[in-house]
Formats: structure tokens, C-alpha cells, sequence
């Protein structure tokens, strides 16, 4: 087989195994988008999952392509990225995910990928190879995110609270019923628009590095973009129920005012993010949320042995995530 021939297979074999991983960040961050919704009895889960599902991918026409240009061209330096780093940062990225998702724990499969890339990088040319401010704005928002997640969160619990201090309570959860529909519509709008980009900005970098679109080129083929929506959408419809308890359920008790203000703040928080062009985490973003949420009605409300769990999973996700990406490099390399 000519050699061309080989490297278009190549290509071709590794964006399946990108579109594969951008399948199970839907799967395994379908909690986020569908959790708080599910436990405040809002929607049934089969019915959440196509809601988050089709709000996943209406994005694709409204977030611009920000975050995609900062994974394909903002992280590593040019002529750095080859066929074993994109393998690598794969791999790296869906182990690390499929570890995650059975143990039930809401890690970041975007600082999975992110993790990932940095590692096979490493392996091949040294930390020089990275581009230090697309990193350090990723790795900066892993406090930001949910930082930010919780005031908002925290901050809408709070106000919500204030306009309803006269209205019984039964009125304020009918109401708070039909405007979770709402914010959880928001939410999963922001997770597809910040999310698909992580992969699409991956595809990019892919064929930046086999010649078939130009470095100068201004976004990356429709036909990428369009996978990655539609990928990560039926990830979402699949579903990751593992982690749906611990998000809705385990971290403190929701009610649907209590779901409204915490998807309300983590929209916010991601929407932001996305028009900065920062690969966010939805899980962090949605945790400090909750957490957020949680706290207003009382600091016993949140179980924060839970909580410290879920942080520390944050902690090591990106070096996890490096190392086996590393790894990967080095057997791909030798192999071919």
C-alpha cells in the first residue's frame, strides 16, 4: 500500500477514535447537563437525556468557534503535533474516562483531553513544546470554573429566595417545575457549545499536522464541526446514570428552585467561558454550582465528604490523563 494511502488510513482511524472520545464526554457528562433535573423529579431520565441531547447540538448555530481555536492552535507549538501525539492524547483522555465514569466519579473529561495532549507532547519534544498561556488559562479556570459556578449559583439561590419570601411554597416549586426546563436547557446549550469545540479543535490540530487543511485556515472544516455536535449529542443521549446520583443527588438534596439556580449559574459560567475561548470543565462548573446552591440553605446541607472526593478527582485528572497519554506516545512511536 502506498504510502499516502497509510497515512490517510491513519488519519481517518485516529478522527473515528476522536468522534469515539467525543461520544463518551457526551456519556460521561450527560450528569451534568441532566442530573439536578432528573432528581428534582422535573423529567424522567429517559426524557432528560433527549432534552440535553437536542440542546447539545442546537449549539452548533450559536457559540462561535473560540474554543476550538485554542485546542487546535493554542496549546502546542506548530510542526510539534503528529499522528502518535493525537493517539496519545486520546487514549490518555479515555482511559482516564472510562476509570471515572465506572467508579461514578464527575471528573472533567475536558482536562482528561487537555491532560492528554499535554502528556503525548511532553513525551515527544519537552515541556518548551507547549504553549505556556493556553495552557495556564486551562488549568486557571480549573478554580475559576467552579469558583465562579458557586457565587452565581449561591448569588441566584439568594435572590430567588427574596422575590419569593411572600409565595407559598407549593406556588414557588410549580413555578420553579417549569422554569427548570428553562435553565437546564441553558446549561445543556452550554455544555455542547464548550464541549464538542474541545474535540473539533483536536480534528483540527490533526489535520493541520497531515497537510490537508492549512495553519492559516480560519475554522476548521463543516464537516468536522457537524461530527462533533452530533457525536457528543449521542453520547448525552446514552447517558452516564453512574455519575447522576452523586451530581443530583449525593453532594446535597435538590429541589427544583434549588436545580433552576444551580443550572441558571453554571449556563452563565459556561457561556462566559466559551466567548473567552476557555476549555472549561462542565463537571466542576455544575459542582461548585450545587455546592453553591447547597450552602445557602445551610452549610449541613452539603456533604462536603463527597465534595473534597469529587476535588481531588479534579486534582489528578490532568496529571492522570498526561502519564498514560506519555505512555501511549512512546508504544505508538516504537510501534510505527
Amino acid at each position: 500500500m502506498p504510502q499516502a494511502e497509510i497515512a490517510f488510513w491513519v488519519v481517518a482511524l485516529l478522527v473515528v477514535l476522536a468522534l469515539l472520545f467525543d461520544f463518551m464526554n457526551g456519556f460521561h457528562d450527560a450528569a451534568n447537563s441532566i442530573a439536578t433535573v432528573v432528581s428534582t423529579g422535573v423529567l424522567k431520565p429517559q426524557q432528560a437525556v433527549l432534552f440535553a441531547a437536542f440542546f447539545n447540538v442546537v449549539a452548533i448555530g450559536i457559540f462561535q468557534l473560540k474554543v476550538a481555536a485554542t485546542v487546535g492552535k493554542g496549546i502546542v507549538e506548530p510542526g510539534i503535533v503528529d499522528h502518535h501525539v493525537v493517539f496519545g492524547a486520546l487514549i490518555g483522555a479515555i482511559a482516564w474516562n472510562g476509570i471515572t465514569w465506572w467508579w461514578g466519579i464527575p471528573s472533567s473529561s475536558s482536562h482528561a483531553l487537555i491532560g492528554g495532549i499535554a502528556g503525548a507532547v511532553v513525551a515527544k519534544a519537552g515541556p518548551s513544546a507547549l504553549i505556556a498561556g493556553g495552557i495556564w488559562k486551562t488549568v486557571a479556570f480549573i478554580i475559576v470554573s467552579p469558583l465562579l459556578g458557586y457565587l452565581l449559583g449561591s448569588l441566584m439561590m439568594v435572590i430567588v429566595a427574596w422575590i419569593c419570601r411572600h409565595t407559598s411554597p407549593i406556588r414557588v416549586d410549580r413555578w420553579f417545575r417549569r422554569l427548570q426546563l428553562v435553565s437546564a436547557g441553558l446549561y445543556s446549550l452550554g455544555h455542547g457549545g464548550n464541549d464538542a469545540q474541545k474535540t473539533i479543535g483536536l480534528i483540527w490540530m490533526l489535520l493541520i499536522a497531515a497537510g490537508m487543511v492549512g495553519v492559516g485556515d480560519k475554522a476548521p472544516p463543516t464537516w468536522v464541526i457537524f461530527a462533533c455536535y452530533v457525536a457528543i449529542g449521542m453520547g448525552t443521549m446514552f447517558g452516564g446514570w453512574r455519575i447522576v446520583q452523586t451530581m443530583g443527588q449525593r453532594i446535597t438534596k435538590l429541589k427544583p428552585v434549588g436545580g433552576f439556580c444551580a443550572e441558571t449559574g453554571g449556563a452563565i459560567t459556561l457561556f462566559l467561558a466559551t466567548a473567552l475561548g476557555v476549555p472549561v470543565s462542565t463537571t466542576h462548573t455544575i459542582t461548585g454550582a450545587i455546592v453553591g446552591v447547597g450552602s445557602v440553605q445551610r452549610p449541613s446541607a452539603v456533604r462536603w465528604g463527597v465534595a473534597g472526593s469529587i476535588v481531588w478527582a479534579w486534582i489528578f485528572t490532568i496529571p492522570a490523563a498526561a502519564l498514560v497519554a506519555g505512555a501511549c506516545y512512546w508504544i505508538s512511536f516504537t510501534l510505527y
